[in-house]
């Protein structure tokens, strides 16, 4: 036990290992099986009437299907009754030709020599139908009624022969002895595998011979009624172990884990830990293979229980590595231990994951860290949003502008133009890095006066916005008039940012 904690942990704990272990298996209810542990099924056939005459119709097949003293005694019995008829036969034969009498006179032939009685017709009997011959009793060639006896004779005990002796052969060579040496776990478990909650048994084969083309299929008994009323005792649902990628094919030389997913599909959908509890169904197992030393179909089945159903446990691994070969410990085969496993059903840990979570605020919080600069910049809806004017002067502010004018002529003329004119349409930066130049070139005329883009270098990256925004922003951005009296006039939507400054800066510009 000790062994076993250091190598799954301590909150794991061992149940159903035998009869040393000091965790006992919880009592059983004892309830009516359609399967039984052992493969048997428990239905009985009455009130045939009248359809009982197709098990004639099909009298090997019904022999074959007795139990054990039933054909011992069909076999005593056709043999000790076909002799005593044949001997009676060949007794009736000697006592029409008078051979009772005058077995002992030398002189007279009859129809088998030294046959005197009903004992001595038996023996000749026996002797010709075992092919014995002793040499005493024979048959004589003046006697043709005991020759066409002594060929039907011979037909009828080759047909009797064969009839019974191939139907203990066959009895005796049943593939049902092969599926006491398949073991299943006495219990099915519950718990997570890969991250899904799974039905799991075990399975076994106990000899060294293989099973050949094994498979395993799984039927849940349930009975159920219909949205229309009708009750279904003991419906039959399949339960999917593998089918679609071949996990029900087996390679059964080591016990293996039989796992089904519990998923939407399955019947398990809904089953929870504490609906386990009052369910009441039957989980029936087929486990089939040829037999690789007979070349015969075998079948094993069992069943389990909702008693049998162990929720939240796992196999304890029974396979080691030795030198050169790998041990199985089938003293472990049936044991478990718990681990931790969520007692909801899959149906309900799907509906807690698909509840929506709680929306994020559509207006962020100025003061809130997690919003990024450009977030506070642009709404959801993307609308920008108020920031404070620019502090640099007006004068400032023009020489700037004119500066990246002159840099812009100096630089490769209408084809950086152009790639500029491009780059200032985007629209899509913060606008405080971005700075309005309104000038007049004395090359264009005064109506081909336009608004122009000064990219300034913030950090490493160039950042513009295209003019028609920056209007609507710079709009925005006026604030409300003030009543009384005008201390600082702001600049008239649709003038120059010149005539609004005082005359003494107007003419530092105008000396410029």
């Amino acid at each position: 036990m000790s062994a076993i904690r250091r190598k799954f942990g301590d909150d794991y704990q061992v149940v159903n290992t035998g009869q040393g272990s000091s965790f006992p298996a919880p009592a059983k209810r004892k309830r009516q099986r359609f399967v039984e542990k052992n493969g048997r099924c428990n239905v009985q056939h009455g009130n045939l009437g009248g359809e009982t005459s197709r098990y004639l119709s099909d009298l090997f097949t019904t022999l074959v299907d007795l139990k054990w003293r039933w054909n011992l005694l069909i076999f005593l019995l056709t043999y000790t009754v076909a002799w005593l008829i044949m001997a009676s036969m060949w007794w009736v034969i000697a006592y029409i030709r008078g051979d009772l009498g005058r077995g002992h006179d030398d002189s007279y032939t009859p129809c088998v020599a030294n046959v005197y009685n009903f004992p001595s017709a038996f023996l000749f009997f026996i002797e010709t139908e075992a092919t014995i011959g002793y040499g005493y009793r024979y048959i004589t060639e003046k006697c043709p009624e005991g020759i066409i006896l002594f060929l039907f004779q011979s037909l009828l005990g080759s047909i009797v022969d064969a009839f019974l002796i191939g139907c203990m052969f066959i009895k005796m060579s049943q593939p049902k002895k092969r599926a006491e040496t398949l073991m299943f776990s006495q219990d099915a478990v519950i718990s997570q595998r890969d991250g899904k909650l799974c039905l799991m048994f075990r399975v076994g084969n106990l000899r060294n011979s293989h099973m050949v083309s094994a498979q395993i299929r799984c039927k849940l008994i349930k009975s159920r009624q219909t949205p229309e009323g009708e009750f279904l005792p003991l419906d039959q649902r399949e339960l999917d172990v593998g089918f679609g990628t071949g996990a029900d094919q087996l390679f059964l030389v080591s016990p293996l884990t039989i796992c089904h997913e519990i998923n939407p599909k399955s019947p398990f959908f809904d089953l929870s830990q504490r609906s386990l509890m009052s369910e009441q169904f039957e989980i029936v197992v087929i486990l089939e293979g040829i037999v690789e030393t007979t070349g015969m179909t075998c079948q094993a089945r069992t069943s389990y229980t909702e008693d049998e159903v162990l929720w939240g446990h796992r196999f304890l691994p029974v396979m080691s590595l030795e030198e050169g070969f790998f041990r199985v410990d089938y003293s472990q085969f049936h044991s478990t231990f718990e681990v931790p496993t969520p007692p909801y059903s899959v149906k309900e840990q799907e509906e807690t994951s698909c509840l929506p979570s709680p929306a994020p605020p559509l207006t962020p919080t100025p003061g809130d860290p997690r919003i990024s600069r450009r977030e506070r910049i642009f709404s959801l809806d993307g609308v920008p949003q108020e920031e404070p004017p620019s502090r640099l002067p007006s004068k400032l502010q023009r020489m700037s502008s004119r500066n990246g004018k002159e840099a812009l002529k100096a630089g490769g003329g209408p084809a950086a133009q152009q790639a500029s004119e491009k780059a200032s349409s985007t629209g899509d930066l913060p606008l405080r890095v971005q700075h309005l130049g309104s000038f007049a070139s004395p090359e264009e005329p005064v109506g081909n006066q336009q608004l122009q883009l000064k990219p300034l270098k913030v950090g490493s990256d160039a950042q513009t916005q295209s003019a028609g925004e920056l209007e609507h922003h710079r709009l925005t951005l006026l604030p409300p008039p003030i009543p009384g009296p005008n201390l600082n006039p702001l600049p008239v939507a649709g003038g120059r940012p010149e005539d609004n400054l005082p005359a003494k800066l107007r003419r530092m510009n105008v000396d410029r």
